[in-house]
């Protein structure tokens, strides 16, 4: 039996393949790209034949496109299951006196305002389900959140005043409805990766000092920090609650 029966939405797409490969077999994808919102509609379809898609291309700035986009996905497949939000933007490096107004508010508009705009849909509708049946028989939940934070969640580097703050936020957001949800039976926790090899970090140097931090001296591949949101998402995570996981190559403890 598949860790996933149920219906899989992922804002900025980035785990949906994954849970294709891993057998669910409705996924909704929310991303603003849709060149690569379409790309991993073939990915998708690649890896699990069998999977039903519905996509959307959307803002995750404007409030109106992602509760319509949420609502048009709840609509599509009848619930909602493992809500993922890993939609983000990393924005300019500055300390704040050089950090303009307009990029600060477009970093937090997409990564902590707009992410909490879609958690808010996301549980909206998960309040009107019941759990799913588990692949081991034990209790299930109504339905599941993983945020993707960061591990500037938990500490912070030099001219990130923006993308650390927001994604302190993510973090706060997601234990403070933890606490909030847990008598609906609804999990909601957090990953939060360090460097990851996609088109966010792509113009790092070799060399850059930042890449060796971490212990494990290397970036994380999207399939490890995927691996992570999967687990948390499946039913052999039942009683893991308001967690945040560092999938971040033990950079948070050097």
């Amino acid at each position: 039996m598949t860790l996933f029966p149920g219906v899989a939405l992922v804002t900025g797409a980035g785990s949906a393949i994954s849970f294709a490969r891993e057998g669910c077999n409705k996924v909704a994808i929310l991303d603003r790209n849709k060149e690569g919102l379409d790309e991993t509609v073939r990915l998708c379809k690649e890896a699990n034949p069998a999977v039903e898609i519905h996509k959307e291309v959307y803002d995750a700035r404007d409030e109106n496109q992602v509760n319509a986009s949420i609502s048009a996905a709840y609509k599509a497949f009848g619930r909602i299951d493992y809500a993922v939000n890993s939609a983000g933007i990393f924005g300019p490096m500055a300390p704040s006196h050089e950090l303009s107004i307009a990029d600060f508010d477009d970093i937090n508009r997409t990564n902590y305002r707009g992410l909490w705009i879609a958690q808010r849909a996301e549980i909206s509708h998960m309040l009107k389900q019941e759990p799913l049946p588990t692949h081991d028989g034990r209790p299930g939940n109504r339905g599941t959140v993983v945020n993707v934070a960061s591990n500037l969640s938990l500490v912070s580097r030099p001219e990130t005043p923006a993308y650390s703050g927001s994604k302190a936020g993510v973090l706060s957001i997601t234990r403070s409805d933890a606490i909030d949800y847990s008598k609906h039976n609804i999990r909601v926790n957090c990953v939060c990766p360090g460097l990851v090899e996609t088109p966010m970090t792509k113009d790092l140097s070799p060399d850059d000092p930042a890449l060796f931090v971490a212990p494990l001296g290397r970036m994380a591949k999207p399939q490890e920090v995927a691996d992570a949101v999967l687990f948390l998402s499946s039913s052999k995570a039942t009683y893991i609650q308001g967690a945040a996981l560092s999938v971040d190559g033990g950079y948070t403890i050097n």
